[in-house]
């Protein structure tokens, strides 16, 4: 659910990493046949400079016309056009490259008349900027928001539930990139302080001011928690506030207004001052290009010509290399090369592209074997940005003379076209494994029909099926195969005795966030679930967590009304029901989102307040905590936390606590719930959650139990053992019955990423530093979920480094969670690398790590000894003595090994 933020907001950079691992292409008909022929051309020496060079052309495939270039003294190529039906492959693939911006927002608190201040908050970059901004009050305590007075909020203000305002920035002038808002303030009120963040909807970035909320002081003795711009001395006090009023609005809203004061109020802003603050800011601007690719069969010489184009600018180098033996492994061909061709590290060549004359792109020719399979390559811009198809490398593939007609994307979808000759080629190739593992199979269970002595037999069949399988592996691995019911499975007698514990599940699972801020507007997000299982089943999640299912009154789901209604934005109750059938069918276990902490009211009571509720659990105010100020509860104190958005619920009631146990288990029944991501648990005590699960025997359990990790003077301390205590102190009065996202990873994840301090990851004792290194079987890591990320960005993660953060959590013990879009992102190719790899090792939730490495540049560990990774720009290699390691997964500063 929403919260406060309380470490930097940065704004996702979604740069395009480098992957070894091919990806499948969608063919397109064309008309233009290429003869052409290569000069041998020596290769340049490692770290030779690249000199330029005179373009090539561009090469139209709607010609048919001879373009000769020959070869010469000068080594240049020879090019000549023949037959249309030539052309193996052409496709135009979009890329989006991503520039940085920078600029500066600026803060000004200015008196325009003797009584009348105003504050302006503006930024110098191009956007559609939001003030996402709310007040403190005299008296408050906590990093808690109120909504300001109705006379503060300038036109075009919008209210977030009951605790901010956004307020878009207007251009100041046509033309002009600046963007501005000005609120005036109310100085007779009871406001101590003004806080903000600025949020970029274009791009769904949030800044913030030192990791914390920009917060403006009107105050004297508003305290500094290193966030605080403008003067901080010399505030006159604007005198105490008595009769605070409470206006009750609309149902939905349950807005607080604070804002009016009583004739107490004195001397307003006398000692304000005025001041003018800037601050640097960076962003991400997305430009959109192509890339056009284009291969023939040279009838001459039997070569595949390919021709690659794009309209990107400056100097584009493609990194490459070619597939052969029926996998995408990246291969060196042998010579020639293109001109401006150099090898990378034994791995793969780099081939600048020649600009072209016009100035507008460049492009360049490969002229390779006849017997190659493919061509696997991206394109690097500098040394921090790399461009690939989708998150997956571009892949050309190369197909024989008798090839069938190719098959475009659209027909593809359609289902009506013939299957491309690679489709066939690869099916064919893979449906003779299958079949003989099947064979093999049989001749396994006629075996056993027979009452001879066959277990030599069967040891010889598996054996069989063993090689089989690995064969087929090694032409996968680089891919996201089709879920299929001919998947080959483990054995189960090859699996560890597995123990079903609501804390843990199977100790094996990984964790998959359905849904992010945004997945209610669709109306339909259920069903675009549906068609996404068998994709997810094939990246090997194990349980899916869906968004809250109830009646609410806010469309993410998060403040609920009717609890028995199962009709929300996100789709029907029978969608509902369906959706999760449909992650059973393909092995996938659902979590739902059960909003316990508070509950939003049907109807007022006799003082005007929303505290009396419908609905099958029609309950009165005794179910509302009496601590809550907002809402006149009658119940006992609040065993929590208070959320100040909804009435808290008080489970400390008997028929409070009957009713929820009746509802959980309702829904484990009606709708097949499998178990339970419990929202804002810090609200109540963990001793109900034991409750709750001993009643609803979930298979798996996790808690969101989220507050601010330690800082001193706006930098976070390395120890944060008292932060992790907490969450392990909600554990433990569980009774461990259900885990807890570690937010405590997240946060020391962040800090050490982003300033290069990766001696934080290892605390004192040579642990993980979070509840992982505490109480690992019930940490639930993740790095972004709907509120840290997406288009809330309360906390995101360091951008461009969310690989890094992967690549700790997929290889570490604890259960690991991976957010929706990133699944969804230029990422996904190295996830799947990723979650291939923590179950192709079998790493759970007690694994053993040992850290090796905890220096200022680079974060090692060795997991359960057959896992190695490393994060961070500095260098490491696992030792070789004992055990042979081969690379499994590696991108931007980031590596993992496993043994061979």
């Amino acid at each position: 659910m929403s919260t406060i933020p309380f470490e930097p907001l940065l704004h996702h950079s979604p740069l395009r990493h480098t992957s070894l691992n091919g990806a499948r292409g969608f063919f397109l008909p064309s008309s233009l046949n290429l003869r052409c022929h290569f000069t041998s051309k020596k290769l340049h020496s490692i770290g030779r400079s690249i000199a330029s060079g005179n373009s090539l052309g561009s090469l139209s495939s709607e010609r048919r016309r001879s373009v000769a270039i020959r070869a010469s003294s000068s080594d240049t190529a020879v090019v000549e056009t023949a037959q249309s039906d030539d052309v193996i492959f052409k496709e135009n693939f979009p890329v989006q490259r991503i520039d940085k911006a920078e600029g500066k927002i600026y803060v000004r608190l200015k008196q325009v008349k003797e009584n009348n201040w105003q504050l302006s908050v503006g930024c110098s970059l191009p956007g559609k900027w939001i003030l996402h901004w709310g007040v403190s009050y005299v008296g408050d305590t906590g990093s808690e928001w109120d909504q300001p007075p109705e006379d503060m909020r300038p036109p075009g203000s919008v209210a977030i539930k009951d605790y901010a305002i956004e307020t878009p920035l207007e251009k100041l002038s046509e033309g002009d990139s600046f963007h501005e808002v000005t609120i005036n303030l109310n100085l007779e009120s009871s406001v101590a302080a003004l806080n903000f963040v600025l949020k970029d909807e274009e791009t769904g970035a949030w800044y913030q001011h030192k990791g914390r909320d920009f917060k403006v002081p009107l105050l004297d003795d508003v305290p500094d928690d290193g966030n605080l711009i403008g003067a901080k001395k010399g505030f006159g006090a604007l005198g105490k506030l008595s009769n605070i009023v409470v206006k009750p609005d609309e149902p939905d809203a349950d807005v607080q207004d604070k804002g009016k004061s009583s004739s107490g109020s004195t001397e307003g802003g006398k000692g304000l001052e005025e001041f003018y603050e800037e601050m640097p800011i960076s962003k991400h601007v997305a430009g959109d290009n192509s890339v056009s690719v284009t291969a023939k069969k040279c009838p001459e010489t039997s070569k595949n010509i390919v021709s690659i184009e794009t309209d990107l600018p400056g100097d584009v180098t493609v990194h490459w290399g070619v597939c052969k033996n029926g996998n995408k492994k990246w291969e060196i061909p042998a010579e020639p090369y293109p001109e401006e061709t150099f090898l990378f590290k034994n791995k793969a060549l780099r081939t600048r592209l020649q600009r072209k004359d016009d100035g507008n792109g460049s492009s360049g020719l490969f002229s390779l074997d006849g017997k190659l399979e493919g061509l696997c390559f991206v394109l690097k811009l500098n040394e921090n940005t790399w461009l690939n198809n989708r998150g997956e490398d571009f892949y050309v593939p190369f197909l024989t003379s008798t090839s069938l007609p190719v098959e475009t994307e659209a027909a593809q979808v359609s289902g009506k076209a013939p299957k491309t000759n690679q489709e066939v080629s690869d099916s064919g190739f893979t449906a003779e494994i299958i079949t003989e593992i099947r064979n093999l199979a049989i001749d396994i269970s006629s075996h056993k029909n027979q009452k001879t002595n066959v277990k030599e037999v069967q040891e010889n069949i598996l054996q069989e099926i063993e090689k089989l399988a690995a064969e087929a592996y090694s032409i996968f691995r680089s891919t996201t195969p089709a879920f299929t019911p001919e998947s080959v499975l483990e054995s189960e007698a090859e699996k560890p005795e597995i123990k079903i514990s609501s804390g843990t599940g199977s100790g094996f699972e990984i964790l998959c966030q359905g849904f992010n801020w945004e997945s209610h507007k669709s109306g339909r997000w259920y069903q675009e679930l549906q068609e996404k299982a068998d994709e997810l089943a094939s990246l090997g999640f194990t349980v899916l967590w869906l968004p809250p299912p109830t009646e609410s009154v806010s469309p993410e789901g998060y403040m609920p009304k009717d609890l028995y209604n199962l009709n929300s934005r996100y789709g029907t109750m029978d969608e509902l029901k369906e959706t999760v059938k449909r992650f059973h069918k393909v092995g996938i276990k659902v979590l739902g989102d059960a909003v316990l902490n508070h509950r939003c009211a049907h109807f007022k009571n006799s003082n005007g307040v929303w505290n009396l509720f419908g609905g099958r659990l029609n309950w009165d105010d005794k179910a509302v905590v009496a601590d809550d100020p907002h809402f006149q509860g009658r119940g006992n104190k609040s065993s929590g936390d208070n959320f100040h958005a909804a009435p808290n619920i008080d489970h400390s009631q008997d028929f409070v606590r009957k009713d929820i146990k009746e509802w959980l288990c309702w829904m484990r029944e009606e709708v097949g719930y499998d178990g339970w991501r419990l929202d804002f648990v810090r609200g109540f005590w963990g001793g109900y959650v034991k409750d709750y699960m001993d009643a609803s025997k979930p298979y798996f359990a996790v808690g969101e139990y989220w507050d601010s990790l330690s800082y001193t003077y706006g930098e976070m301390d390395y120890n944060q053992d008292a932060h992790r205590q907490r969450i392990v102190d909600w554990i433990n009065a569980t009774s461990g019955a259900a885990g807890a996202f570690d937010v405590t990873t997240k946060g020391i994840l962040h800090a050490a990423l982003q300033k290069c301090e990766y001696w934080r990851l290892s605390d004192p004792k040579g642990k993980p530093p979070g509840v992982v290194g505490w109480w690992p079987s019930r940490a639930v890591t993740f790095i972004e979920n709907h509120d840290t990320g997406s288009t809330q960005g309360h906390w995101r993660f360091p951008g461009g480094k969310e690989m890094q953060g992967y690549a700790y959590i997929l290889t570490h013990p604890g259960t690991p969670a991976v957010f929706f879009d990133h699944i969804y992102s230029d990422y996904r190719s190295e996830i799947a690398s990723l979650l291939s790899l923590r179950n192709r090792q079998k790493l759970h939730c007690r694994s053993e790590v040992n850290i090796v490495k905890s220096e200022r540049d680079v974060y090692a560990a060795i997991i359960d000894e057959k896992v190695a990774m490393k994060i961070g720009p500095g260098h490491y290699e696992p030792p070789s003595e004992s055990q042979n390691w081969s690379v499994a997964v590696e991108g931007r500063d980031y590596k993992v090994w496993e043994t061979s």
